[in-house]
């Protein structure tokens, strides 16, 4: 029986590994927890969320929410993780952060083609197909000899930071309030008000505040998606209400005006015990993240579950080195997967995980590649821009439409042209060799 070595238990090796499984393929899974841990993980379940336990937009309409759809068709773990932990959060898909990791390491562990074992890797395998899916936070050996097989170059790196939780029965209730922007969902956030006289003090503050020591860090290699509070503020006295503490669409019932500004928590279990600091991502000290964050509305006495913290993120120059299912052009035998090969946010690096896996799958059980996903879906898109974007300045990359084929497409209006495009991908999808619908109808055939 042929089988693959996935190295690192994350969404995208979670995604990669069972995508493999589930088409026959034998697969040992090596993850360096509980022995060795990054900088940013805590818990010892597979597919841990860091940032944030939200999953952006839902929607079809939004590309992050058409590519979820697409993942569901092609038998996405992540996405039955999804089904099942599940929490309000509006728009929003967010979910609670621990039983979304178990789920998917029961999953995982339970599947009697996956042999799991620990062991921190530091060297790719000279022989046999594998999946290198450690992360954006590779590090140490196993860089070093990720490095040295595309011949010493190719790498470029940033910094992501993650944002403070906030323990739901530290907030003072009668300073803030629920509601969700323009009352989408189930007034499923936390606001807190700040007027104009607060808000200043806050930004002031919060600009002089002391972050902690990050080696090499610099403020433009910060990828936008995950900037951090403080450098955002930095940038303008109104920065942030134009951002994450935009008040519109958040009327105030104790006073039924809108505020100057909004900071707002989300849920992050399902319990609602928890809650997460929205857009405040953070390198702070810790008691600088205490002394600043305490002077928002109904957070004075708030008990912080965990403080933000910064990390390296690293990711390879996927253009020069990798093909269309995120194989190494100089020995195809070894993929990469995750957001180790630029793919930027939860989503998308699971969505590399599942086409790499199914890729790999399909290639070792039938001698051959698959029908490529065209551009025309947001997977084969994002798929097309890891391999084929600008290799002269390639950034990491959330998927949008922006790089999503619509060409063909005729309908009126913006929204209707967006909506036909979705629907057209999910057709394609639904067709694709990749979906499980197909996979049951060959299985029948046969």
């Amino acid at each position: 029986m042929s089988r693959v070595t996935v190295i690192g238990a994350g969404l995208a090796g979670c995604e990669a590994a069972l995508q493999c499984a589930r088409r026959g393929i034998a697969v040992t899974l090596i993850e360096q927890k509980p022995i060795h841990r990054s900088p940013a993980h805590r818990a010892d379940t597979f597919a841990e969320l860091v940032c944030s336990n939200s999953l952006r937009s839902g929607a079809k309409t939004n590309a992050v929410g058409l590519l979820k759809m697409e993942m569901a068709q092609m038998g996405s773990i992540v996405m039955e993780a999804v089904t099942a932990t599940r929490v309000a959060a509006g728009g929003a898909v967010a979910v609670d952060r621990q039983r979304f990791s178990q789920y998917i390491t029961d999953a995982v562990r339970s599947h009697p083609l996956i042999t799991v074992e620990c062991a921190q890797v530091t060297e790719i395998p000279a022989e046999g197909r594998v999946i290198v899916a450690t992360g954006p936070l590779t590090d140490g050996a196993l860089f070093e000899n990720v490095r040295e097989f595309f011949g010493g170059s190719g790498y470029l790196s940033f910094f992501d930071a993650s944002a403070p939780l906030v323990d739901f029965e530290s907030i003072d209730q009668t300073k803030t309030y629920f509601a969700s922007r323009y009352d989408k969902g189930d007034a499923d956030y936390i606001n807190c008000p700040l007027e104009r006289d607060e808000y200043l003090a806050f930004w002031r503050e919060l600009c002089a505040a002391e972050g902690a020591p990050v080696h090499e860090f610099e403020d433009k290699r910060v990828f936008e998606g995950c900037m951090p509070v403080e450098t955002m503020a930095r940038r303008g006295e109104d920065t942030l209400r134009f951002g994450p503490l935009k008040p519109v669409g958040l009327v105030n019932p104790h006073t039924g005006k809108t505020p100057y500004a909004v900071i707002q928590l989300r849920r992050d279990n399902a319990e609602g015990t928890v809650y997460n600091m929205v857009g405040f991502q953070t390198h702070l000290k810790f008691g600088e993240q205490k002394r600043v964050f305490s002077m928002i509305p109904g957070l004075e006495n708030a008990e912080f579950l965990r403080y933000g913290v910064m990390h390296r993120n690293s990711y390879i120059d996927s253009p020069r080195l990798l093909d269309g299912f995120y194989r190494a052009r100089k020995d195809p035998r070894v993929s990469f997967a995750g957001q180790f090969t630029g793919v930027e946010g939860y989503v998308e690096s699971a969505a590399s995980g599942l086409y790499a896996g199914a890729a790999a799958a399909i290639e070792l059980s039938e001698g051959r590649l698959p029908e490529p996903l065209p551009r025309a879906t947001a997977t084969g898109a994002l798929a097309a821009y890891v391999s084929g974007g600008s290799v002269s300045d390639f950034q990491p990359m959330n998927v949008n439409f922006g790089i999503i084929d619509g060409s063909g497409v005729k309908a009126k209006g913006k929204a209707a042209r967006i909506e036909a495009i979705a629907d057209r991908a999910l057709a394609i999808v639904a067709e694709s060799e990749f979906s499980t619908k197909s996979s049951e109808q060959r299985r029948d055939a046969e």
